[in-house]
């Protein structure tokens, strides 16, 4: 089961799950899953998701560790998340750079302040996780809706430096960088070319919504818009077209047709890029 990862993927989502089984588009490298929803399920579900991680690829996507966050790290969750890669063969763990819990969930994705102390703080805690899975994991920059107080550098600094001080990977999100280059005010492609691509181990692209203020709010439940795509282009063209990149659609599902045609837009987009080997 442990095959390599490369290409365009989707999001495996039980509402697709019986068109794939129908047939699944030769476009689709591979799938992502959270183990949050999957991870010590029984029944049909494990059957549904056993038929395809023995056939496909998978990439695991936490969504909830909380890796700035102040509460211990949850040592709980990665074990279990261990077992469950272990158990369908996935070879790469990414999650959020972002907290999300403290005593309790908080069911949302919230801003870690731009600051050396949270540099030390959260890449300790992402060497703690990696220490446990055994693996380097790959860090998501995040969509984010206010800015901490307090910043000693910009966010695409703060990404940049974590990931360095950790050594672990990079999780490259261009609709993130665009979405907060919307909400704050500043340059894309600057962000862009303060990371440190040569690490990227994944890449995500999702549609968004505009709301009548003009916030953008990432929502992964709409299609993906012309200058997410122009940025996504323009990260291959820094890094290579040889980094696996997932579709995240999350809500207002379409057609598996209607995303496929999506999935080959990110192919025809990897194909037009130079093929370059990243160095981590």
């Amino acid at each position: 089961m442990n095959r390599p990862l490369s290409g365009a993927g989707l999001g495996f989502r039980r509402e697709l799950i019986e068109p794939l089984k129908h047939s699944v588009p030769n476009v689709i490298d591979f799938f992502e899953v959270a183990p949050e929803n999957w991870a010590g399920l029984g029944g049909r579900s494990a059957k549904d998701l056993r038929h395809f991680t023995e056939r496909y690829p998978f990439v695991c996507h936490g969504l909830s560790l909380s890796l700035g966050g102040p509460a211990p790290l949850d040592t709980q969750l990665l074990h279990k998340t261990k077992a469950f890669m272990k158990a369908h063969g996935m070879q790469l763990f990414t999650e959020h750079l972002s907290w999300c819990s403290d005593e309790s969930h908080l069911y949302d994705l919230l801003p870690i302040p731009c600051t050396q102390e949270a540099v030390m703080w959260t890449a300790k805690r992402i060497k703690q996780a990696q220490d446990i899975l055994e693996m380097r994991i790959g860090i998501e920059n995040a969509s984010t809706y206010i800015a901490p107080p307090g910043a000693e550098m910009s966010e695409a600094e703060f990404v940049a430096a974590v990931v360095r001080e950790a050594d672990c990977l990079l999780h490259l999100d261009v609709n993130n960088i665009y979405v907060n280059s919307q909400n704050f005010g500043f340059d894309a492609l600057d962000y862009l070319n303060t990371l440190p691509l040569e690490r990227t181990c994944y890449v995500h692209v999702a549609g968004h919504y505009v709301e009548p203020d003009g916030l953008l709010i990432d929502t992964h439940g709409a299609e993906v818009v012309d200058p997410v795509w122009h940025l996504l282009l323009a990260a291959y063209e820094r890094m290579g077209g040889d980094v696996p990149t997932c579709l995240e659609r999350d809500f207002n599902l379409p057609s598996l047709n209607e995303l496929t045609v999506e999935v080959m837009q990110i192919a025809r987009l990897q194909a037009q890029a130079p093929r370059m080997k990243k160095v981590a």
